[in-house]
């Protein structure tokens, strides 16, 4: 159901940490019109008489006061005047009118846009009023249509009122609901929030957005891969968390990373040199496959299936190996780790294998 109608409306929009999302009542206004203050919703059309749509009014009144009801405002904006928020996840560069064009057809088929965008509003730059903070494809959607043949498409978006970290869990949020969003933009995304919003601090941003300490720590593996190995793929979704990892762990070393972009060079010369031929180019897949063969196996680490922190934010626990016959588990000393938390890291270990499909047959 369209990603669980956006994830629960992006959580209500992010309703304050431990509150229950309250019922949400739309109402659609043109840009620059003031919204009433009233928060009424509709009388039903069964209310004739004047008692009966009375009664609505106040039992609204009495439904907005404890608040179990509020009332959200849509406005129609000229997308020109709505630029991006730079903690965007996506690669805006990705976007074109083939890779937004199911997007585009559908706002078509369907009379407009029936999603709202998330903005906020802005001060800093004269030529904008508003950010997206989620639903870039949306704005690029109806930015093309505008530029084609529908001069009067408007971007319907609602306001919410986010500091950058909150912008930030938002914006995740929406992006885990869509598949067009790849692992390394993600994981280029979170990198720069760990410093922006989190002081550097996994653990704080892993409770924060509800996610796997163990999880978020090889996705920032994977976004330290450096750039002159992004540039062999053509497209990052390639980069997948599962394919990418063995090759980030092995270039956290410095030697290591020298080798693996040596060998990148001769990778982008076999890929140019089946450019000019006309042949197919090395897929995601292989690329990696081929960075890993050239490099001297036994300089490289074995790579870490899942590894958990200790209070001192040294390894406690990791998982070296999974094969048929069972995981090869390492604990780690001097990490200062008791033994609930010893416990409860491995009863984690085993959450996320089976989250991502490994899960150990006992």
């Amino acid at each position: 159901m369209m990603a669980k109608k956006q994830s629960d409306y992006l959580t209500a929009l992010l309703a304050e940490d431990g509150d229950e999302a309250a019922p949400v009542e739309f109402k659609s206004m043109p840009e620059g019109a003031a919204p009433s203050s009233a928060p009424f919703p509709t009388a039903p059309p069964s209310a004739a008489c004047a008692g009966m749509r009375l009664l609505g009014r106040e039992s609204a009144l009495a439904r907005a006061a404890s608040g179990e009801v509020r009332q959200v405002t849509q406005l129609m904006l000229d997308p020109a005047r709505v630029r991006i928020w730079a903690g965007n996840a996506r690669l805006q560069a990705r976007l074109s009118e083939d890779s937004v064009r199911d997007l585009i057809d559908s706002i078509i088929a369907e009379g407009g846009q029936k999603v709202p965008a998330i903005v906020r509003r802005i001060s800093d730059d004269p030529a904008f009023d508003y950010e997206v903070i989620a639903g870039t494809r949306r704005h690029f959607a109806i930015s093309w249509l505008r530029a084609n043949n529908y001069p009067d498409m408007k971007l319907v978006a609602q306001v919410a009122e986010l500091d950058d970290e909150a912008a930030f869990r938002l914006a995740d949020l929406e992006n885990r609901a869509r598949k067009d969003v790849s692992d390394f933009e993600r994981a280029r995304n979170y990198a720069t929030a760990l410093e922006s919003h989190y002081g550097g601090k996994q653990r704080r941003m892993a409770e924060r957005l509800n996610l796997h300490e163990s999880w978020l720590s090889r996705m920032l593996k994977v976004a330290r891969l450096p750039d002159a190995l992004v540039a062999l793929f053509d497209d990052v979704n390639d980069i997948s968390l599962r394919a990418a990892y063995p090759l980030a762990v092995y270039c956290t070393d410095e030697v290591n990373r020298g080798i693996a972009i040596d060998r990148g060079h001769k990778i982008a010369d076999i890929q140019a040199g089946r450019r000019a031929t006309g042949r197919p180019l090395l897929v995601g897949s292989e690329i990696i496959r081929q960075l890993l063969k050239g490099l001297d196996s036994a300089a490289a680490p074995s790579p870490t299936l899942f590894e958990a922190a200790g209070p001192h934010g040294r390894a406690m626990l990791s998982l070296t190996s999974r094969t048929r016959q069972g995981l090869t588990v390492k604990l780690h000393a001097g990490a200062g780790a008791s033994r609930a938390e010893l416990v409860a890291a491995f009863d984690q270990m085993l959450g996320t294998l089976e989250e991502e499909g490994r899960g150990l047959s006992l």
